[in-house]
């Protein structure tokens, strides 16, 4: 088994060179990626109050959502 991990420790995939060397060319687009993930995903936490406000004016789903009552 430990000959096999010495054999393959220096494998690159085609697509690992792709974006090394895109990122050389580019050394800003980590930055511009770190940048566009803040602005989608990294929120601030919620505090309680809020988290409370939220469940409360949440409106009830009936169970099948395409029935409409006649």
């Amino acid at each position: 088994m430990k000959l096999f991990f010495k054999q393959h420790r220096m494998y690159e995939s085609d697509h690992t060179k792709f974006i090394k060397s895109l990122k050389e060319q580019n050394p800003a687009m980590e930055a511009g990626q770190q940048q566009g993930r803040a602005l989608l995903w990294d929120k601030a936490p919620a505090s309680l109050e809020e988290i409370a406000r939220a469940k409360e004016s949440a409106i009830k789903q009936q169970a099948y959502v395409y029935q409409t009552k006649l």
